[in-house]
């Protein structure tokens, strides 16, 4: 065993140094922690709006498909109504689950954009690539007072959409994310 003074430059001092030293290498790297991206989900009007489309068009067909071969044939043809029934009641559900999927997170370089129940799709838009950001807003999401962001970037295959946003929030998100484009484009 070797012994020596705290203040001891020999042979002892260097053993001690190239033991810790090897101790270090062997421990785990120390693995940088990224913080994870702030998912905003969608607000509930695109919701509504996606379900009272579904019943309307459907309860005319479930209509149509009861009425019109009970008049025109049997009365028994009215289960045919049925089928659009059920269908109402699938499309319920699934417009449910797909506007749960729907999610986008600003993070320092590029915007998220993820979607999808069976498939996932996850879409990331560098900041310095868009092109063209605009807001839009057909009539029926104007009257349920929606609006979609629109990103276009020289690659179309990376274009995305975020639909059923709050106007100001879209008219935010837009200033945002065409400011941070600037400055990335700046960059380049």
């Amino acid at each position: 065993m070797e012994t020596g003074s705290p203040d001891d430059t020999g042979t002892a001092g260097a053993a001690r140094a190239t033991r810790a030293a090897g101790a270090a290498d062997r421990a785990e790297p120390a693995v940088p922690v990224r913080d994870e991206p702030v998912w905003t989900g969608l607000p509930p009007g695109l919701l509504h709006m996606r379900r009272l489309l579904l019943v309307v068009w459907l309860g005319l067909l479930t209509l149509a498909a009861g009425v019109l071969p009970a008049l025109f044939l049997d009365p028994a043809w009215a289960a045919l109504a049925l089928l659009p029934l059920a269908l109402m009641a699938w499309g319920w559900v699934m417009l449910g689950r797909n506007w749960r999927s729907w999610r986008y997170a600003e993070r320092a370089d590029d915007l998220l954009i993820s979607r999808g129940v069976l498939w996932r799709e996850e879409t990331v838009v560098p900041y310095g690539r868009m092109q063209l950001v605009e807001v839009t807003s057909g009539p029926v999401e104007r009257h349920f007072g929606l609006a979609s962001v629109q990103l276009h970037t020289a690659a179309a295959a990376t274009d995305a959409t975020i639909p059923g946003l709050d106007p100001a929030e879209a008219e935010r998100l837009r200033d945002r994310l065409t400011e941070l484009g600037e400055a990335r484009s700046a960059g380049l």
